[in-house]
């Protein structure tokens, strides 16, 4: 026990840099690592709100887009635990909170809803694609020649089928109709499941700057922002490097063991679904930044007016101590500059990406000065901690809590989403009846 207080206090100064009075014991410990973790869930739970705009309530404009944000979203969810596995000592005990669940545990309970919600995600995208896994067991299995790729995924989609091969007409209403209802279920879990973040923080009664009942609401709106700009800019990207193949004949992103028959697209095509589904999208991306931006100052103003006790040294860090990170990256960088961008008329998919990557950046920020700026200052409150990004890895902690952790968590999703898009293209299209 000792090694490992001893352990943490190496942990945390090898990053915190102390100013005025500060306790001997007191150091950042929670760094980057914890930055990133309610950042990922939050764009796992964006990125199902945004595909369960089209599932749930019928938004047949955002009906491509919404199909990539489900597979990115289930290719999102792994990582959502990356950054606390990378954080903790002893990551292996992690499984302990599922197999001795209780809901007094606040982290016990996040492992069921995380896994809930994984099981929600991993049936809707199921129903979702289940005409296609049968109709490439079938055009698969009657090849006389396969590849390798066509030789891998052929047991492949016969194991996932779960032996379900009905795709009457009957069968593939009941599967709308049980996509609509698996859709309609995640919004609250996905909500839960990142409100359960904000709400880590924001009961935490030591900390002056963590403890208000909104944490919770601003975590998850900010969520829905971070998750929707993020899946505007990998599909316009995505749709890039399907332009550019469709110059030169090829289905990028589909491989050729699952294309039906004819399904060239020309770069024309490609380019009008590309502008209409980044506009349509930016829409409601706009709308939901309202309601975030709101929040976040409704809590400002509120703590302002209401001046409890630890207002004192709040206001020093608000306003002094983080007033860039705060009011210049955030609120100004982060919301006014893509709010502004997105508001104004003939938006374009570069002006839309642009606004997006704005907006997650502000979405980082927030989280960064929710973390480390609920760190920053002292118990005493009399003192301050300043927390430097390790750059260069001098160890293994070094590593995980600096740039290289960062790096590695950022990267995941695109390389999981690589995996998945090859079982479940995201780019997939077929005439489908109205939900």
């Amino acid at each position: 026990m000792v090694e490992q207080v001893a352990q943490m206090v190496v942990h945390g100064e090898a990053w915190t840099m102390k100013d005025l009075f500060v306790l001997p014991n007191e150091y950042v410990y929670w760094s980057i690592q914890i930055v990133l973790y309610p950042y990922m869930t939050g764009l796992v739970a964006g990125a199902f709100v945004l595909s369960s705009l089209y599932h749930v309530f019928g938004v047949e404009k955002l009906k491509e887009i919404a199909r990539f944000a489900l597979v990115f979203s289930f290719a999102l969810l792994p990582t959502a635990m990356m950054p606390l596995m990378l954080h903790l000592q002893q990551p292996l005990r992690g499984i302990h909170v599922m197999m001795t669940p209780h809901f007094t545990s606040a982290i016990s309970a996040f492992g069921i809803v995380f896994m809930t919600y994984a099981c929600i995600v991993g049936a809707e995208i199921w129903f979702v694609y289940r005409k296609f896994i049968v109709e490439s067991i079938e055009r698969l299995g009657s090849k006389a020649k396969r590849s390798a790729i066509e030789s891998l995924l052929l047991p492949i989609y016969k194991l996932i089928s779960l032996g379900a091969r009905d795709i009457s007409p009957e069968a593939i209403h009941a599967d709308h109709k049980a996509t609509k209802i698996l859709a309609g279920i995640g919004i609250p879990v996905a909500c839960f499941l990142h409100g359960y973040a904000g709400f880590i923080f924001g009961s935490v009664k030591a900390n002056a700057l963590w403890m208000t009942p909104l944490m919770p609401v601003i975590f998850i709106m900010s969520a829905v922002v971070s998750g929707i700009a993020l899946c505007i800019i990998s599909y316009a990207i995505f749709m890039e490097l399907r332009k550019w193949a469709a110059r030169r004949g090829k289905n990028w992103l589909l491989p050729d063991a699952l294309v039906h028959g004819e399904m060239t697209v020309s770069e024309k095509q490609l380019r009008e679904v590309q502008e209409h589904e980044v506009t349509m999208t930016s829409k409601y991306l706009l709308m939901f930044m309202v309601l975030a931006i709101t929040l976040e100052l409704l809590d400002i103003i509120f703590r302002g007016y209401t001046a409890v006790k630890s207002w004192d040294i709040l206001r020093d860090v608000i306003y002094e101590h983080d007033f860039v990170k705060i009011f210049v990256l955030q609120y100004g960088i982060g919301n006014a500059l893509p709010f502004l961008m997105l508001l104004i008329p003939g938006i374009t998919t570069r002006r839309a990406c642009l606004a997006c990557i704005f907006v997650l950046f502000g979405v980082l920020m927030m989280r960064w000065n929710v973390v480390i700026g609920g760190q920053a200052f002292s118990l005493t409150f009399k003192g301050f901690m300043h927390y430097t990004l390790p750059i260069i890895p001098h160890d293994i902690e070094t590593f995980k809590e600096g740039l290289g952790g960062c790096l590695l968590v950022g990267s995941a999703p695109f390389v999981i989403f690589y995996f998945i898009n090859m079982i479940f293209p995201a780019f997939y299209s077929e005439e489908e009846e109205a939900h």
